[in-house]
């Protein structure tokens, strides 16, 4: 697939998050995520109010479903978002649940394999339950945890090849990328480039980053789409 350029909205008000949104539609980005603390700041109120907003853009909704995954997913769906996360972690039942309603509503499953044991194994079992896309990621709490610690943070290009080798749907790279890393991801085999904290959005106080953000991105977004 051609490579697409997804903006993670991780902001906790909704003004700001259409701002941002609105700013990245003119730079290039394809898709828009409504961030896992936009979710909970906003709830289903962000994902219509971004839908309004933006009528024909793909939306990502990241609520990171681990149970009650049919009804999670029709909400978001019925919301306005047109792809939804489920995590590898969760029960394959609830997986399962939420590909299902994935074919009734017409919308994406994303499944995450944060925090699996095996990162792989995590990656193609989300595939053989019927996801659509792969999220190799690795978490914000992890990478900053262990870089605490003074070890190497760990980076989801570590297994990269590994994971994009192991299934034939399509894989997206998340978690402590720089904008070089970003850039390569579709060269790497991971045509979905997401960018978000710490790239686009401060990954400490969770707002819009400082600069001309509208500049950069415009220079990304033609950097990864000319791949």
């Amino acid at each position: 697939m051609k490579p697409i350029v997804q903006i993670s909205l991780d902001l906790t008000n909704i003004d700001e998050a259409l701002e941002t949104a609105a700013m990245a539609l003119r730079a290039g980005v394809d898709w828009l995520e409504a961030g896992t603390p936009l979710i909970l700041a906003e709830g289903l109120h962000g994902v219509r109010k971004l839908r309004e907003a933006f009528p024909k853009t793909p939306i990502v909704a990241d609520l990171k479903t681990m149970d009650g995954g049919y009804l999670e997913a029709e909400m978001m769906a019925k919301a306005g978002a047109t792809h939804v996360v489920v995590m590898a972690r969760a029960h394959e039942e609830t997986i399962k649940c939420v590909v299902r309603a994935g074919k009734d509503y017409g919308i994406g499953v994303m499944g995450d394999n944060l925090g699996c044991p095996d990162m792989v194994a995590g990656a193609k079992f989300l595939e053989d339950l019927g996801c659509d896309y792969v999220i190799h990621h690795i978490g914000y709490d992890e990478r900053r945890g262990i870089s605490a610690a003074g070890k190497p943070m760990p980076s989801p290009l570590d297994q990269l090849k590994e994971v994009v080798s192991a299934v034939k749907i399509p894989v997206q790279a998340v978690g402590g990328l720089s904008l070089e890393q970003a850039i390569q991801c579709p060269k790497l085999g991971a045509p979905l480039v997401v960018l978000g904290a710490p790239l686009t959005i401060d990954a400490d106080a969770f707002k819009t980053a400082d600069g001309d953000l509208e500049a950069s991105l415009r220079k990304i977004c033609a950097a990864i789409h000319a791949q």
